[in-house]
């Protein structure tokens, strides 16, 4: 059986026929020069432009994807036929999902004919934000070519293999035997991590197993909790934040760490974790699996201490109200009793407005501790959360 794992924090093991021969990919001879603008969306994914049977599509590029994606919708409006269907389990729950073909799919200066991708739902909750998502760009067509991803100034090129376009710490790199996604090591307070799974999909930093935590953390428990939504639906994670951990020859310091239960989504796909643009973003980055090595070379946050929550609460906007989808263990809103779907209306006396993105400014969640938020719920009731240090 030949394994899919698919980024957005879920995991794909079905039977499909079998691949047989990959359609060529083209990478035009102008392609140092083409340098595709991207945005990221609210939880760090990289959100650029590509055109799929020459129809613009909103993609974002996830390393964590074993073959390329488009949503139910775009497939439809693209005139692509879905041939078949199968169902499979996913973080969160069973996810249906189809195969079609595109006539062309276009990406800066790669190009591919004839080229077959899965189907799915994209739910915006595993997408990072209010824009829809049509389609992911995975490790089937990004394995062709060197990847140059500039977070900094918001760009990205493919470069023919074996390039190096900048100079920059190194870390091994490969494609794992099953699923063919891209895979390295790590090594966190001593013990070494392996395999590891590079996931430009993934909002978070550093993802492993329990037992990784438990080798490299003298038994301690992580300091808190958190929540990721995958395609399947929402899971609950350990966070912590660590001092130091190493990729390859990459010092990076301050890193958050989530910890997965036993059942998560790296024990399901043979992994002892994951790395995501969490940590990735901080640095330039050169993908090349084909020459057997990531390049980082340090950006701007390449020592910004990670954005920690003095409040405890992980919100959604519902409509015009913020939807505590949870709550933080250990924190300031555990300690006062706040639950699972609390219903915010006002903070501070001002009501929740969206942006022309259609993201509302929670800050205030990440406050200066001390700090007291008057936080009015829709029930009419008022509740004042002091904000402090909890992990």
């Amino acid at each position: 059986m030949w394994r899919l794992i698919f980024g957005m924090i879920w995991f794909l093991a079905a039977a499909w026929p079998a691949p047989g021969a990959a359609t060529p990919i083209h990478l035009s001879k102008d392609s140092a020069s083409r340098w595709m603008p991207f945005t990221l969306t609210d939880a760090g994914q990289i959100r650029v432009s590509a055109r799929i049977n020459g129809r613009r599509a909103v993609a974002i590029i996830d390393t964590g994807v074993s073959i390329s994606l488009v949503s139910r919708d775009f497939a439809r409006k693209a005139g692509m036929r879905i041939a078949a269907t199968s169902q499979a389990d996913a973080i969160g729950g069973g996810i249906t999902i189809g195969w079609a073909g595109a006539r062309s799919l276009s990406l800066g200066g790669l190009t591919r004919r004839a080229a077959r991708m899965a189907v799915a739902d994209l739910p915006q909750s595993a997408t990072g934000g209010d824009i829809p998502v049509d389609a992911l760009i995975g490790a089937d067509l990004i394995a062709c070519c060197a990847l140059d991803l500039d977070y900094d100034a918001g760009r990205m090129r493919f470069l023919p293999s074996g390039t190096i376009p900048f100079d920059g710490q190194r870390a091994p790199l490969s494609r794992a035997k099953d699923s063919e996604v891209f895979v390295t090591a790590l090594r966190l307070g001593g013990t070494r991590v392996a395999p590891v799974l590079v996931d430009t999909g993934d909002g978070g930093a550093v993802t492993i197993t329990p037992a990784i935590w438990r080798a490299g953390s003298d038994g301690r428990s992580p300091a808190t909790s958190a929540i990721a939504f995958g395609l399947g639906g929402p899971i609950r994670v350990g966070l912590t934040i660590v001092p130091a951990l190493s990729v390859g020859s990459l010092q990076a310091r301050n890193v958050e760490v989530r910890v997965e239960d036993e059942s998560g989504f790296s024990r399901q796909t043979g992994m002892a974790g994951r790395i995501g643009s969490g940590l990735l973003r901080r640095y330039r980055l050169l993908i090349d699996a084909k020459a057997g090595r990531m390049v980082l070379r340090p950006g701007r946050q390449a020592d910004t201490m990670p954005v920690r929550s003095t409040s405890g609460l992980l919100t959604g906007v519902d409509r015009d109200r913020l939807r505590v989808l949870h709550v933080m263990a250990n924190s300031p809103a555990a300690k006062q009793g706040w639950q699972t779907d609390d219903l915010i209306c006002s903070v501070d006396g001002r009501t929740i407005a969206t942006n022309s993105a259609g993201s509302v400014d929670t800050g205030w969640a990440a406050g200066t501790p001390g700090t007291k938020v008057r936080l009015g719920m829709c029930d009419g009731t008022e509740r004042v959360l002091t904000l402090r240090t909890f992990y």
